[in-house]
């Protein structure tokens, strides 16, 4: 069975269970917390501490750099799942950029507003000590006190999805695309800590959010 090493708020970890469940393909979640990366460093042989990581027997599935999708491209290559048609490919990689980049930029720093009710007690000195090697002291109150100023910004960032979807179930078409889930996971990390919901203008993203949430590839067979 197919392993998938996360921890849960990960906009990333969010991306591959998604396509996972799309798949119908059974497989197991292993948390681990977020600050402790040691399981990955032996399953990868030393060459890799990230997640998201994928076990599938004796195949460890993991990222080359930020722009990869390694893990998706091998689920999508193992079990057809049509992630990845030739037609969309430059697009989908100017996409996918812009999502990991723009979107997550955003969604991220929200969810990490109530980062104290996402990591458990014994885990928060580390998770702070990080967070602030990486953005600066006092970065995660920061970004509370620019809630308002985030929230707008991200409203902002998902209008050309928006536009994208007003006549089209999916971004690209009629089936999801890897952009689908990338989107997806960015969102859903935004919504993790439930203090959050959409943008009310963003009307067809609601809808899509809402496909997003059941649907199967087998839906498309």
């Amino acid at each position: 069975m197919i392993e998938l090493i996360q921890f849960p708020w990960s906009p990333f970890c969010l991306v591959q269970r998604r396509i996972l469940e799309y798949a119908g393909i059974p497989f197991k979640i292993v948390n681990i917390p977020s600050q402790d990366r040691s399981l990955v460093w032996k399953l990868t042989r030393q060459r890799y501490y990230g997640v998201p990581t994928l076990r599938d027997g004796r195949n460890v599935i993991f990222e080359m750099n930020d722009d990869s999708q390694v893990i998706a491209k091998y689920l999508d290559e193992e079990h057809d799942l049509g992630l990845f048609p030739e037609r969309w490919c430059d697009v989908q990689s100017i996409l996918w950029r812009n999502i990991e980049n723009e979107v997550e930029g955003v969604t991220f720093r929200l969810n990490d507003i109530y980062w104290k009710e996402n990591v458990p007690a014994k885990d928060q000195l580390q998770y702070l000590r990080f967070k602030e090697r990486k953005f600066g002291r006092g970065c995660l109150d920061q970004w509370r006190k620019d809630q308002k100023s985030l929230l707008k910004q991200l409203e902002e960032k998902l209008l050309p999805y928006e536009m994208m979807l007003t006549h089209l179930p999916f971004i690209l078409e009629e089936s999801p695309r890897f952009v689908d889930f990338d989107l997806f996971g960015m969102i859903e990390n935004f919504l993790y800590s439930g203090h959050y919901q959409l943008p009310k203008g963003h009307k067809e993203i609601r809808r899509w959010y809402a496909r997003m949430k059941t649907v199967k590839h087998s839906d498309f067979k």
